[in-house]
C-alpha cells in the first residue's frame, strides 16, 4: 500500500466514525428515557382498601347417621352394612324437604396382641340435608333405632350467600368511593378517577356439632326429634384498588 492510499483510508475511516457518533448520542438519550418512563410512577396515586361483613343465618342442616357393626368376615360384615343402610334410606325416602344420599363406608380389621386377625369392624353412614330444620329433625329421630345421629352440621346455601355477597357488594363499594372523595379532598385534590378496583368475596366454613347418641336396644322407641337450632355464617365482602387524584 503506497502513502496516498493509506491517507485516503484513514480519512475515511475517521469520517465514518465522526458519523457514528452523533447518532449514538441520539439513541442513548432515547435508550435512558424509555427505562426511566418503563419506571414512572404518576404523582397523586392512592391505594385504597374497603369491607363490608354482615352475620347471615345458616340455613342448611347436614346430618349424619352410622351405624357399626363387627364379624368373623368382610363379607357378612358388608351385606350386614348394606342392609342395614339400605333399610335406612327405604325408610327416609319420600321424606318431604329432605335429601338423603349414602355416606361413607369403611371396613377395617381388628387384630389380637399377636398380630393376627381377630375380627372385622366396619361402619355406613347416610346422610340427610335440608333446608327444613322441623322435617330434617323428625328423620333423624324416626332412624334413630335404625342408626345413630353421628354429627349435625349448619351452613349457609350458595343463594343465601349469593344474596348477602349482592348486599354487600354495594356497600363495600360505597365505602371505597366515600374513602376516595375524603382522602382527595385532605391531600387538595378535587376529584378522583379509579385506575384498577377489585371486588373479593369471603366466608366462613360452617363448623360441624358433633352429636354422639346412645346404642339404643332392639325393642327402645327413640323417635324424638333431635334438637337443632343452626348459627350464622359471617360473609365479607373486599374491595381493593387505587384511584388518581384530580
Amino acid at each position: 500500500m503506497n502513502k496516498k492510499t493509506a491517507v485516503t483510508l484513514a480519512a475515511a475511516t475517521a469520517t465514518a466514525i465522526a458519523a457514528a457518533v452523533p447518532l449514538a448520542l441520539a439513541v442513548a438519550p432515547q435508550a435512558a428515557f424509555a427505562q426511566s418512563d418503563s419506571h414512572y410512577q404518576p404523582a397523586g396515586v392512592l391505594s385504597l382498601s374497603a369491607q363490608a361483613s354482615a352475620e347471615v343465618p345458616q340455613d342448611v342442616v347436614t346430618i349424619t347417621l352410622f351405624y357399626e357393626q363387627e364379624a368373623n368376615d368382610p363379607a357378612t360384615l358388608t351385606n350386614t352394612l348394606n342392609q342395614r343402610a339400605d333399610a335406612a334410606l327405604q325408610k327416609a325416602r319420600g321424606t318431604s324437604g329432605v335429601t338423603t344420599r349414602s355416606g361413607q363406608f369403611s371396613i377395617y380389621p381388628s387384630t389380637d396382641r399377636d398380630g393376627r386377625i381377630s375380627a372385622w369392624r366396619g361402619r355406613t353412614e347416610i346422610v340427610l340435608e335440608s333446608h327444613d330444620f322441623a322435617a330434617a329433625s323428625k328423620l333423624a329421630g324416626d332412624l334413630s333405632s335404625v342408626m345413630q345421629v353421628g354429627n349435625v352440621q349448619f351452613s349457609l346455601s350458595p343463594e343465601a350467600q349469593r344474596a348477602a355477597e349482592q348486599k354487600l357488594s354495594g356497600q363495600a363499594i360505597a365505602s371505597f368511593r366515600d374513602q376516595a372523595t375524603a382522602a382527595a379532598r385532605a391531600f387538595g385534590y378535587s376529584s378522583y378517577s379509579i385506575r384498577d378496583v377489585s371486588v373479593g368475596h369471603s366466608g366462613v366454613p360452617p363448623r360441624p356439632m358433633m352429636m354422639m347418641a346412645a346404642r339404643a336396644s332392639v325393642d327402645a322407641k327413640m323417635s324424638a326429634p333431635v334438637a337443632l337450632e343452626g348459627g350464622t355464617s359471617t360473609v365479607t365482602v373486599n374491595v381493593s384498588g387505587s384511584v388518581q387524584m384530580k
